[in-house]
């Protein structure tokens, strides 16, 4: 099971809703395409500011390793090493240009593979259960039931003196 976030995209003019094509699904993980071919990856998915910063701290290691007189094999080993922190790095790479290009990181879906995250995702979103508040707590509601597809918001409590996770509720007994 892949772990996949979900990223709406800015309203265009005009538009009430943002335009369900335009939803970008961000897999959780290692990415073999980026730890082989870094560079290409990164402008394959429009990464310009992280491209020019990868492309500056390459730069500034291999000049920095050949000042320093490091032999070829430690400059092979950086790379590699740089090249595999980029692959574990790659889910949070385009979740920071995303969210630099404000868009708005609205759920984590759980899916097989990609087609099935945004099955559960759609069937959701269609039926506007990820805003209803009661859908949070599906014991105070018939519905909910959305929850068990492995789907989980982002959305904040309506109430601000809601407390999230395992702590208890304010003012409440132990």
């Amino acid at each position: 099971m892949s772990i996949y976030t979900v990223h709406e995209p800015p309203l265009k003019a005009g538009e009430s809703t943002p335009d369900p094509d335009r939803f970008v699904f961000v897999r959780d993980g290692f990415s073999f395409w980026a730890f082989l071919l870094a560079p290409l990856w990164m402008l394959r998915h429009r990464l310009w500011l992280v491209f020019v910063g990868y492309v500056i701290v390459a730069v500034a290691l291999q000049v920095g390793l050949r000042l320093i007189g490091a032999s070829s094999g430690v400059i092979i080993i950086v790379s590699f090493l740089l090249a595999l922190l980029v692959g574990f790095e790659a889910a949070t790479l385009r979740r920071f240009t995303q969210a630099r290009r404000r868009w708005n990181n609205v759920a984590v879906v759980v899916g097989d593979d990609l087609e099935s995250a945004e099955r559960r995702f759609f069937d959701t979103w269609v039926d506007k259960s990820w805003t209803d508040p009661s859908a949070a707590n599906p014991s105070a509601a018939g519905g909910g039931s959305r929850r068990s597809l492995g789907m989980a918001t982002a959305r904040r409590p309506q109430d601000s003196s809601e407390v999230l996770g395992l702590f208890p509720q304010p003012g409440a007994s132990r």
